[in-house]
């Protein structure tokens, strides 16, 4: 599917603190279903008229319905369970590492229960005047729920059999939003990134997940959803997003060839740019002549807002390897991966999305 536009946006946007009230509330039992609802439609309708007003090409309803940004796997499936002692690692801005405890793990066989993104693009749809994005995780994106004292009674064959699973659930989704007419779909898969990274394969590997057939049965079940006829799929490339910590670096040379050539059902690829952790731009050779690449060149890790004479630099050397027609430019990720990112405010978030419109206007017309 063809498309035309040069500013995008990644998918989540900064929770507004009524929304976060308003969902401790309705854990707490003290807002009813109904009341809540009111008060996502809410955040959703102030996150599209901030897009729209800041100029975007595309916008999405923020992520405002989700907790963390892989809600279709984590939100509403069973066999995922509180635990203890389990912990993923991540890196500050200095390089430290950083154990996340994470309180939920895969204990039984995952079932979908019911549909995020139907409801998300339902109401969304009848809102934006823009062209809406919608966002769905990557299957193997659940390796953060992947613990080997927990999650091998339910799947004794490994990590992988459960992103087998996975892919049948994102698949429905996938489905059900292309029935309901969407035509914008992006995957978000930063776990690919964690092939670049000697420390994260180290840390994938002790959980017994094969960071290597991420880039050969991994991409193969990210190439299988995009079969849908009429939709426009996009596959999202970070090195991870929490709260200003990641959980890689490097360039891309590494994957590079196995993301873009075996990749084939994508059009576009969006990928991490706003730092030298991501190296230079050589690797996008690997491009095919058919797909778009959006670059993430303004950083949702810091609020200094950067420059369109640098942004527009920037853009000039990666038309080195892609021709700039098939650039375009977005935030290097969302802005809130979970709930309670807060690297900055509302107002440094909507000055970031007004310079990606205006830099884009201004280099391509």
């Amino acid at each position: 599917m063809t498309v035309n536009y040069h500013s995008d946006v990644v998918g989540s946007l900064l929770r507004p603190g009524y929304l976060k009230s308003a969902r401790e509330a309705f854990e707490a039992g003290q807002l009813s279903a109904s009341a809540f609802k009111e008060v996502e439609d809410r955040a959703v309708d102030q996150a599209i008229a901030m897009q729209e007003g800041a100029g975007l090409d595309v916008v999405s309803d923020g992520e405002m319905r989700r907790f963390m940004f892989m809600g279709p796997l984590s939100e509403t499936v069973e066999g995922i369970s509180m635990v203890e002692g389990h912990t993923m690692m991540w890196h500050d801005l200095e390089g430290n590492s950083v154990e996340w405890p994470m309180p939920f793990a895969v204990t039984g066989r995952l079932k979908r229960t019911r549909s995020m993104v139907s409801e998300e693009y339902s109401y969304a749809r009848g809102r934006a005047r823009k062209p809406l994005k919608m966002t769905v995780p990557s299957p193997m994106m659940l390796n953060g729920f992947w613990s080997p004292k927990h999650s091998e009674g339910a799947y004794p064959g490994g990590a992988f059999d459960m992103f087998a699973d996975c892919v049948d659930i994102i698949r429905e989704e996938i489905n059900e939003l292309a029935r309901l007419g969407c035509e914008h779909i992006q995957i978000d898969a930063p776990e690919l990134s964690f092939a670049i990274d000697p420390r994260a394969r180290e840390w994938l590997m002790s959980m017994g997940v094969d960071t290597a057939r991420m880039l050969t049965d991994g991409i193969d079940m990210l190439s299988a959803l995009t079969d849908t006829p009429g939709v426009d799929f996009s596959l999202h490339v970070c090195r991870g997003n929490n709260e200003g910590l990641f959980m890689a670096e490097g360039g891309y040379d590494e994957i590079a060839q196995a993301v873009f050539e075996r990749s084939r059902g994508f059009d576009s690829f969006v990928l991490e740019y706003d730092d030298e952790r991501a190296g230079d731009f050589a690797p996008l050779s690997h491009v095919p002549d058919d797909k778009r690449v959006v670059l993430g060149l303004v950083s949702t890790k810091t609020a200094t807002l950067e420059t369109v004479a640098d942004i527009s630099s920037r853009i000039e050397d990666a038309a080195k390897y892609v021709d700039r027609d098939r650039l375009a430019l977005c935030s290097q990720c969302g802005f809130a991966s979970t709930l309670l990112s807060t690297q900055m405010n509302e107002q440094e978030q909507e000055a970031k999305l007004r310079l990606i419109a205006s830099a884009a206007h201004e280099i391509w017309g």
